[in-house]
């Protein structure tokens, strides 16, 4: 079972260097804020350029599920772990390709969650001295209430910047848009198969928290990250 403290001590170990990108000045300057807000999770992942990564999904038969993410010389960056592999329900890690921790997820619960009309997940990173930092929560439309297909917002920590998912991710047609309804990272279809599928990312845009996003959505669907 992953916990927060045993994720917590996992980063001190990595003896993560500090990042950058890491900590958003509170100037209360916007343009400060914009500058800085790409780097949800880690700029060390940001994409230099427009990026195709391919998604594969691993089935739960024979190691749990997940899926794992490689760029286009077929070399994984991403791993993703979900209840198959760490035996708790509605908690979600993903890991670099050389297996390193960068985001715990997992969904709130409580009668205050039971209460309301969506679901929240909370994304967690850790600094360099290895202390929890919430970098982003996802609330989606419970089906109890509305339909899936509803909006699903995602706000980032800390400021007041959000994002948007737009389509549908089942049908492997779906982006993610920031508050100006630019697109920062496209799901498309792959040779036709739900299990293999690629996703677009936009210049400057951090791939660890695109794919943590996706990651939620593969749960929420009930796909290769659920049990």
């Amino acid at each position: 079972m992953v916990a927060v403290e045993d994720f917590r001590r996992n980063k001190l170990r990595e003896g993560r260097r500090p990042d950058t990108g890491d900590d958003v000045e509170q100037n209360g300057g916007l343009e400060e804020m914009e500058q800085t807000i790409d780097a949800v999770v880690s700029k060390l992942h940001f994409s230099s350029t427009e990026e195709v990564m391919v998604v594969r999904r691993r089935p739960h038969v024979v190691n749990g599920g997940g899926f794992v993410v490689t760029d286009c010389r077929e070399k994984t960056i991403f791993k993703i772990d979900g209840c198959g592999v760490l035996g708790t329900r509605g908690e979600l890690v993903l890991r670099d390709g050389d297996g390193a921790d960068l985001l715990l997820i997992h969904k709130k619960g409580g009668m205050v969650q039971a209460l309301s009309i969506h679901n929240k997940w909370r994304g967690y990173s850790y600094d360099y001295q290895g202390s929890p930092k919430p970098v982003f929560t996802l609330r989606d439309p419970k089906q109890s209430c509305f339909s899936i297909t509803g909006s699903i917002r995602i706000l980032v920590q800390p400021g007041n910047c959000y994002f948007d998912v737009r389509g549908s991710f089942p049908d492997r047609d779906c982006s993610i848009v920031d508050s100006t309804g630019s697109v920062i990272a496209q799901v498309k279809e792959w040779s036709g198969s739900k299990d293999i599928y690629s996703v677009v990312t936009k210049v400057n845009v951090d791939k660890a928290f695109v794919f943590g996003v996706i990651a939620v959505l593969d749960y929420i669907y009930g796909e290769s990250t659920s049990c």
